[in-house]
């Protein structure tokens, strides 16, 4: 596990979300915290050389700027390794863990429309010779809160109250230029704001206006620092699965929500025969006793007692990155 200056706690914990939208934003941050610009710099670059950050930018809302899902394989144990590069090879995957399951490859899939979505699905179905199980999320009670370094998991928390839902996908053409820009993440410079005015040709004023504006509707879930979660020492990662009756729906995720330690939950369809869960949620912990003890407490609430549920560790990553929406030809990444 790495172990974190206090200054590096602060950089990577108080600015994962409402990172400064101002012409000098690093300049800012070294301000609260008592270093130097130049100081400030270097730390956020070699917390990115190390892979502990992924990116600060902004984390966009499932169905803002396209489309997106969560899919599976089922893939011979002896294949697995094999199948795994040839489906991180596609742009739209972001996300590809083995997982501790008859599914043993789950991964996200992201592309501006449906029928694009659809079409890398059909890709890797053909790459691969395996059917893939795609679940699209069909509501979100809990997600993208970040990870808590000081054990005080309110420091997470809004500065300026939570995001609005978002009511509608994001049309404007330059907005989705906007977010599309920003989805390899700011550069570690004096003034990086002004790497996205120089991509898109418009005032650094009109990125932080328009920027601010897509947090307030919603379009944007934050906009930050963004961590990998087994860099900080949380090497432990359970998706636990459950099959809620609908009509137990409200209650079961208010408990699952409530616990500190339930990162991620959402709704997606069950596909009978195959997959009877309904309820997704996401557990990451130091160790996997812990994570075991934590999911033991959440099956034994009234509202979750006697409910099905399986347990799918993390136990390998292949691949990690930020969502990708934007087209290729359409779009310069910033360096």
């Amino acid at each position: 596990m790495n172990t974190f200056s206090d200054h590096e706690i602060r950089l990577l914990n108080d600015w994962q979300r409402d990172f400064p939208l101002v012409d000098r934003p690093f300049a800012s941050i070294a301000q609260s915290t008592d270093s130097s610009h130049d100081e400030t710099i270097t730390a956020y670059t070699k917390l990115a050389e190390k892979g502990v950050i992924s990116r600060i930018g902004a984390v966009v809302t499932t169905g803002a700027l396209g489309a997106s899902t969560l899919a599976a394989i089922a893939v011979p144990e002896d294949q697995l390794e094999n199948i795994a590069e040839k489906v991180s090879t596609h742009r739209g995957v972001n996300h590809n863990y083995e997982r501790t399951h008859r599914y043993n490859l789950w991964f996200v899939v992201t592309a501006q429309d449906q029928s694009e979505l659809d079409a890398v699905l059909l890709n890797i179905e053909s790459q691969t010779g395996l059917k893939v199980m795609s679940l699209p999320m069909l509501e979100s009670y809990h997600i993208d809160l970040g990870f808590d370094l000081k054990g005080k998991p309110e420091s997470l928390a809004p500065k300026h109250g939570n995001n609005p839902s978002l009511t509608e996908p994001v049309t404007c053409p330059v907005d989705r230029q906007l977010l599309w820009a920003l989805e390899s993440g700011l550069p570690f410079t004096d003034q990086p704001y002004d790497a996205i005015s120089k991509t898109l040709n418009i005032p650094v004023e009109n990125i932080l206006t328009r920027i601010t504006r897509l947090l307030e509707t919603g379009a944007i879930k934050r906009f930050g620092v963004v961590v990998r979660h087994h860099e900080l020492g949380y090497k432990s990662n359970a998706m636990v699965v459950w099959n809620i009756p609908d009509n137990q729906i409200k209650d079961a995720v208010s408990t699952l929500t409530e616990a500190q330690y339930v990162t991620l939950c959402y709704r997606r369809p069950r596909l009978l025969p195959e997959w009877p869960y309904n309820v997704f949620s996401m557990i990451h912990g130091q160790d996997r006793d812990q994570v075991l003890d934590q999911i033991d407490s959440l099956a034994r609430q009234k509202a979750l007692s006697n409910i099905d549920h399986e347990i799918l560790f993390s136990t390998r990553r292949f691949k990690q990155t930020g969502a990708r929406y934007s087209p290729v030809k359409d779009v310069k990444e910033v360096a």
